[in-house]
């Protein structure tokens, strides 16, 4: 099938491209004419946030996007907001506001209703603004729209500032910076490897490509569902790798069957039939282990698995059909290269030789260095983040600090108490109203509570509790858990009363809850769908536990450093970040699915030269350093790439990415280097023919499957007599 596939894209090349431009067009076309969106928003199915959240839209319709602040500000040496000149100011532009478009209220905080949203010493308040827009659908140029409406308050010398939803339009990068770096450090990487610059511009050209159709499709799927914008640049770094690695990887054996005098076209359709089948594998395996994210029952996990996956399956889907297309456009232009010889004196050849020759030597210090990596993972705890962590110059963060210093902390992040009562209130001044509120107040971690809201019919009431701590404390996580636990419920007992708690920080606090309860599972799921895989490859039950075993413990690694990085502070500031952060639930368990897949590459690349050679002489060691040594080079150019692209996003502002980023390409560099060099090669050592045992039952059970072989004839060579084993990878029957 794969064969003939290729084949059918190699005698046709022209046609194949002009298919591809032309859905890559109608792509941007349609991004271009409906918009690309991208949503913060966090749905919780089934959690008291998101109770409290329905229950409040109905009884308490507001704007779509709920109401946002426009923060103002002068210098303690300047005058108050409160003077003659300012509050003239404040009021134009308030009306100059209200008349921008999508804007459908503006309250200002000289207002009577409003009194409170100004600080006690006059130099900083806030207009509210309510839109007509949800905040998915806000733009940047909304944002400086409203801004630019500020001018009168500018003009009078007050700092105009936006926050929430609008400040993060305003503050929304683009990642064009972090992916133009990691294009020339690939660059950089192909031009070593290949010493021929057409051959390495086109990894480069297949991953761009991948990304062009990529981005696009995430940003429609956006109308239908919110993708996040973490996602969107997760796809990104993962789109852009992979597709690079595996046009590498297929490009490598292309040149090396021309350099066997095999003619263009025939090389095409056999490189896609062998490497082609081989990313097809390695790309299933991290759709499959994405999917393991939708056992959490959240949205956002969906949304987080299905931007990656859509970025693997648009690289698998190019290789596929565009790649042979295009070497058979590009021929000779490409080059040719023999296959790296196995028994060169050094490279990696050397390192297998040391390797096999003391395999405990070098097992037990590896193992030693992954399991001190590790050691600050067990420290690691689930949080939040808040605009508090973005960068200084960033609008956000202005803002935030600002209305902080000015209503304490817990301003930016404040809980939502909502009652459904038996019966309706007489008025605010009901008993039961009056009772749950003093209640809140006595709260420990408990600043302020805003007065009673009722409802149209008096049936639903809220308040609006502002803890003492930030979002992202976690003491604001254990006062929502106080609060449900004991307050709330020690308040309403035998009232006939229904509480819920919701906002900002307590729906983050049921989604690291729910993250938490759901990442078992989860992990279990990716643990055995890596292991089955690996089990249909290799047909070999120890191999397929090992490799499980080994990742975990690069994945355990890479949890250190992220650790040690980001919730310890240690080296924050070399990364551009103020001091230690939160680490969010969804990236450890993103990372994991992410980690898992991806290393099926270099397993399947790196073993399937071993054991062919191995069914060539039956020598475990020596199948080793002839396996490693072949596959090293690309193996580390593939693993370069990687590294260069996912670090390459330090350059985002957003420390989510930045996390992103430094566990991404940790975990690529042990995965290659201790891993693959070092962990795989002593355990095959010390294992020898037991790398290869299959029970009977299990063996009649499986299908048989060729995953490197190209289905050539030529394949198919008089072999020395060795211990029956299943089908080879590169062979196509047993000797």
């Amino acid at each position: 099938m794969f064969a003939t596939l290729g084949r059918r894209c190699a005698r046709s090349p022209k046609r194949v491209l002009a298919a591809w431009l032309l859905l890559l067009v109608t792509a941007v076309a349609a991004v271009l004419a409906y918009g690309a969106v991208t949503s913060e928003t966090v749905a919780l199915p089934g959690s008291d946030s998101q109770a409290a959240k329905d229950v409040a839209d109905t009884a308490f319709p507001a704007s779509a996007s709920g109401r946002q602040p426009l923060v103002l500000h002068t210098p303690a040496q300047a005058a108050p907001l409160t003077a003659d000149a300012q509050r003239t100011a404040v009021d134009e532009t308030a009306r100059a506001v209200a008349k921008v478009a999508h804007v459908t209220a503006v309250t200002g905080f000289l207002d009577p209703a409003g009194h409170s949203a100004l600080s006690a010493d006059g130099h900083t308040g806030y207009l509210s603004i309510d839109l007509d827009v949800p905040a998915r659908d806000l733009t940047s140029g909304t944002t400086a729209a409203i801004v630019a409406a500020a001018a009168p308050a500018t003009a009078a010398g007050i700092e105009v500032t936006p926050g929430g939803f609008l400040a993060a339009a305003a503050d929304k990068q683009p990642t064009r910076y972090s992916e133009l770096v990691g294009l020339v450090a690939a660059l950089l990487v192909l031009l070593v490897a290949f010493r021929n610059p057409l051959a390495a511009a086109l990894p480069l050209v297949m991953g761009v490509l991948g990304l062009g159709l990529t981005l696009p499709a995430l940003g429609l799927i956006g109308h239908r569902m919110d993708i996040p914008s973490a996602g969107e640049t997760v796809a990104a770094m993962i789109g852009l790798g992979v597709g690079i690695d595996y046009t590498l990887f297929c490009l490598t054996r292309f040149r090396e069957l021309r350099a066997a005098g095999v003619p263009v076209e025939e090389a095409a359709a056999r490189t896609t039939a062998g490497s082609g089948k081989s990313v097809a594998f390695a790309g299933t395996a991290v759709v499959a282990a994405l999917a393991g994210l939708c056992l959490g029952g959240l949205p956002l996990l969906y949304a987080l698995a299905l931007c990656p996956a859509v970025a693997v399956l648009a690289a698998m889907a190019l290789n596929l059909t565009l790649l042979p297309a295009l070497l058979a456009l590009l021929g000779g232009r490409l080059g040719s290269a023999p296959a790296p010889g196995a028994d060169r004196p050094g490279g990696w050849s050397a390192v297998a030789r040391t390797v096999v020759a003391g395999p405990w030597r070098c097992l037990l210090p590896a193992l030693a260095v992954l399991a001190l990596l590790a050691v600050p993972a067990t420290r690691l705890t689930l949080g939040q983040l808040d605009a508090g962590d973005n960068a200084t110059t960033t609008a956000g963060r202005t803002a935030y600090d600002r209305l902080a210093d000015a209503f304490g902390p817990g301003f930016n992040g404040p809980l939502q108490v909502v009652d459904t009562l038996p019966t309706p209130a007489s008025g605010a001044g009901d008993q039961r109203l009056t009772g749950l509120a003093a209640e809140l107040r006595r709260a420990e971690g408990v600043a302020s509570v805003g007065p009673a809201e009722l409802s149209a019919d008096g049936r639903l009431a809220r308040w609006q509790v502002v803890p003492t701590t930030a979002p992202a404390d976690p003491a604001t996580a254990a006062l929502v858990h106080r609060l449900r636990e004991h307050t709330l419920p020690a308040a309403t007992a035998g009232t006939g009363q229904v509480v819920h708690l919701g906002g900002t920080p307590a729906a983050q606090a049921d989604l690291n809850d729910r993250i938490a309860d759901r990442m078992p599972p989860i992990v279990a799921f990716v643990l055995g769908v890596a292991a089955l895989l690996l089990l249909l490859a290799f047909r070999s039950p120890l191999v397929a536990l090992k490799a499980a075993v080994m990742n975990l413990l690069a994945v355990g690694a890479a949890y250190g450093i992220l650790t040690a990085v980001f919730q310890l502070g240690h080296g924050a500031a070399l990364i551009g970040l103020d001091g230690p952060v939160h680490i969010p639930g969804f990236v450890p368990l993103l990372m994991f699915a992410v980690l898992f897949g991806l290393s099926m590459d270099y397993e399947v690349f790196l073993l399937s030269a071993v054991r062919e050679s191995y069914l060539r002489h039956g020598d475990t060691r020596r199948a080793v350093v002839s396996g490693l040594g072949s596959t090293g080079p690309v193996i580390t150019s593939a693993a370069l790439i990687m590294v260069s692209v996912f670090l390459s996003y330090l350059l985002s502002d957003d420390p989510v990415v930045k996390m992103f980023g430094i566990g991404l390409a940790c975990a690529v560099v042990l995965d290659a280097t201790v891993v693959r060099g070092i962990l795989v090669p002593a355990s095959m050592a010390l294992l020898d023919r037991g790398n290869w045992w299959l029970p009977r039952w299990l063996d009649r059970l499986l299908p048989h499957l060729d995953i490197e072989g190209d289905g050539h004839p030529g394949n198919e060579e008089e072999l020395p007599a060795v211990e029956a084993v299943p089908v080879p990878l590169g062979l196509t029957r047993l000797p």
